[in-house]
């Protein structure tokens, strides 16, 4: 069985180190000249598959938006998921779930089986009730999926947790990056158990051992740069997934204008894979 490692490590080389986010905020919705209902998501979500699919080595729907328009949203999002793999492009969805028990084994389930119609390839997920309550998720990512933990967040407030010490001098996002490396260990290419690392930080956890992906958002709108992912990355530049969202959606309305604001992020990444 191939694994979600090997299938986004062999994404990226064909079609660059990027991960795209579909995001359609209100704000964004208006300015592409679409009402802000679920006709104007439909669109949205559509011109973005027409788009990324087949260009874009992993694509990633964040979910709060599609559920912020209730059912009906969600419908859309059934649909993009579907488009996106049935292209055969790899989809996160940007779910950030994270809980404990069979609460915790019915996200994954839904977020990373076929047998949901949200199934996707990977997901995002909290660990701060506790790594090990990640478990359903995990196995998985052993059977094929994948997980990018969220480790250290570019937002403030993250700070208050993830840079806490723990009893043997680490931060607690170090805790969750060697958490994820364990899970790693043995893995062909890239592991499956990626982390999460704002591209906007002054510093990042050692990911040195990781030997998994690293999901870098921050970029762009945000006010992260290329060179902030080169700082961040450190020797582990073969494994980081830069993610753009706004800085490539304000070029729509058009599927051809969002290509090429791809095409022209990508070129500034290049140095990923020199």
């Amino acid at each position: 069985m191939t694994t979600f490692g090997q299938r986004l490590h062999a994404a990226l080389a064909e079609r660059g180190p990027l991960c795209v986010g579909i995001d359609p905020h209100p704000e964004l919705l208006a300015a592409w000249g679409l009402t802000v209902d679920v006709a104007g998501l439909e669109r949205f979500a559509g011109t973005c598959v027409d788009a990324f699919a087949g260009h874009v080595a992993l694509v990633k729907p964040q979910v709060a938006f599609f559920e912020a328009f209730g059912a009906a949203g969600i419908a859309v999002l059934e649909r993009t998921v579907t488009a996106l793999r049935g292209a055969g492009t790899l989809v996160l969805a940007d779910a950030k779930r994270g809980d404990i028990g069979s609460t915790m084994d019915a996200y994954a389930r839904t977020w990373l089986t076929d047998a949901s119609p949200l199934g996707s390839d990977a997901v995002t997920v909290s660990p701060y009730l506790g790594f090990g309550a990640l478990e359903p998720a995990l196995r998985l990512a052993v059977d094929g999926r994948g997980v990018f933990v969220l480790a250290a967040t570019s937002n403030p407030e993250g700070a208050q947790v993830q840079q806490a010490r723990t009893a043997d001098g680490r931060s607690v996002a170090q805790v969750m990056v060697d958490e994820a490396a364990a899970r790693n260990a043995g893995a062909d290419t890239l592991g499956s158990v990626g982390v999460v690392v704002g591209a906007t930080l002054t510093r990042a956890p050692d990911l040195s051992a990781l030997h998994g992906p690293i999901l870098m958002p921050g970029v762009g709108a945000q006010g992260g740069t290329a060179e902030d992912v080169r700082r961040l990355a450190g020797e582990r530049l073969d494994a980081v997934v830069p993610n753009v969202s706004r800085e490539v959606l304000r070029a729509g309305p058009t599927a051809a204008a969002l290509r090429h604001a791809v095409s022209r992020t990508v070129d500034s990444f290049a140095f990923l894979r020199a």
